[in-house]
């Protein structure tokens, strides 16, 4: 037997040399799911972001992760193969939570967690009783969490190596689709983790710890940092402002090699933070002091910032801006909220009649960063141009310098210096490169063919 596994694309412009360098990461699921598949196999992977799919390629059967975003390019991607008669898996986010969508364009569909159904759906392919749905009804130990990354091989991604600690959240952020797809949060077990890090570990790269919020559990986060802090390393994650008034915690995170975290600010405005259940952000000072915590341990600081709740106006661009400056930021998000399926900020905008179309992932004329919702205190338009604006004056060269100026913590040494500039660069010619993608390839020619009945 032969299987595929692709990883699609958001989408590409006519003409589209490249793909941005800013969202090329390696897709650590497809490495998780790869190490399920018995050495009897044969396997092979494509990523659309980096690559083209030879369609042509024999192959028994395709498995696809589709996220919101991913969806449209997605269901190009199958059509293609089912047009060769090849039946297409669908898995991830989306399928999940808007299974009945996926099911039109995927002859198996699979909800919730994968890894414990890859070898079933393979028997069942192999005698061809593949079912249209499987899902998992008991929870998966996530001690059987296995990766091969040689499927990643030979493919340019960020130099950085991804590794996965824990899965789901303790926190119910009415934007967020974790929530829906996680009941719950758990770990790994430390010494896998630790092993995993050490055989992967490269020279000078990053190791990003991609849970959702490694700090979830704090005292579970304390002991795979001091399982950590012999081994030297560099690494970065993502975590929630509570991790900030830990102070044993940051400590450990800082002696243990972490350079930096992901917070999500997501709005200074408190109306705005109960709005979206973050309440919880303004506690002890805010993020203000929480900034003051992560710099004292020499921690750098990427924040994002979410626009468009009924609160915000113009004002609101403009001091979070200015925030995200003057407290030197290593860099920033400015996003307008986007309402995902299965959250409940897309359920409260769907029964408000507020939302532009019923699945505005598949509408044609949709393009990235456009706003798919009715805002209370500005148009469309405007909510989607401040965003940008704000995300341009954020990366100009101008901020750039300014940032590296007013925080030591960037300019610690010549191998930070050289992230910082890098990273920055990066982002600062990605900016208006997002603005105006398509979802799914624009002069792609093909024909919509649903799944096989």
């Amino acid at each position: 037997m032969r299987i595929t596994f692709v990883h699609p694309s958001v989408g590409r412009r006519i003409g589209q040399k490249g793909y941005l360098p800013t969202w090329s990461l390696q897709p650590l699921p497809v490495a998780t799911l790869a190490a399920n598949v018995p050495a009897s196999v044969g396997r092979r992977f494509y990523d659309d972001r980096v690559e083209d799919i030879p369609f042509d390629e024999p192959t028994d059967a395709v498995f696809l992760s589709v996220e919101t975003y991913t969806a449209r390019r997605a269901w190009q991607i199958a059509s293609e193969y089912r047009r060769r008669g090849v039946p297409v898996v669908m898995g991830g986010y989306h399928a999940t939570l808007c299974t009945a969508e996926v099911e039109r364009y995927a002859e198996a569909v699979v909800i919730g967690q994968a890894e414990p159904l890859v070898s079933q759906i393979l028997e069942d392919i192999a005698a061809g009783t593949l079912r249209k749905r499987y899902k998992w009804d008991g929870g998966f130990d996530l001690s059987k969490v296995r990766t091969d990354r040689g499927i990643l091989d030979g493919k340019k991604y960020m130099p950085m190596t991804l590794v996965e600690f824990s899965r789901g959240c303790k926190f119910r952020c009415d934007f967020c689709a974790i929530q829906s797809f996680h009941k719950g949060h758990d770990h790994r077990p430390i010494g896998d983790v630790v092993a995993e890090v050490l055989s992967t570990r490269h020279k000078d790269r990053l190791v990003f710890f991609i849970d959702d919020n490694l700090c979830s559990n704090p005292e579970a986060a304390k002991e795979l940092m001091r399982a950590l802090a012999p081994h030297h390393l560099r690494w970065v994650t993502q975590t929630a402002i509570d991790a900030a008034w830990d102070d044993e915690l940051l400590r450990l995170m800082r002696d243990s090699g972490c350079q930096g975290v992901l917070v999500g600010f997501e709005s200074l405005s408190p109306a705005s933070l109960a709005g979206m259940n973050k309440g919880f952000n303004l506690a002890r000072g805010g993020p203000a002091a929480a900034l003051a915590q992560f710099r004292k341990f020499g921690l750098r600081v990427y924040g994002t910032f979410i626009f468009g709740y009924d609160g915000d106006t113009a004002e609101t661009f403009d001091t979070s801006l200015e925030f995200a400056k003057s407290e030197g930021l290593f860099i920033a998000a400015f996003n307008h909220i986007t309402p995902f399926p299965g959250t409940p900020l897309f359920e409260r905008l769907e029964r408000e009649g507020r939302l532009f179309h019923e699945a505005w992932w598949l509408d044609p004329d949709y393009r990235y960063n456009q706003i798919p919702f009715r805002p209370a205190n500005m148009e469309p338009a405007e909510l989607e141009r401040r965003c940008l604006d704000a995300r341009r004056s954020f990366y100009s060269w101008r901020s750039i310098a300014r940032r590296v100026a007013g925080n030591p913590a960037l300019r610690q040494d010549a191998w930070m210096i050289g992230q910082y500039l890098g990273i920055n660069a990066m982002h600062h010619f990605d900016v208006d490169k997002r603005s105006g993608l398509p979802l799914g390839f624009e002069g792609w020619k093909g024909e919509y063919i649903e799944a096989l009945r």
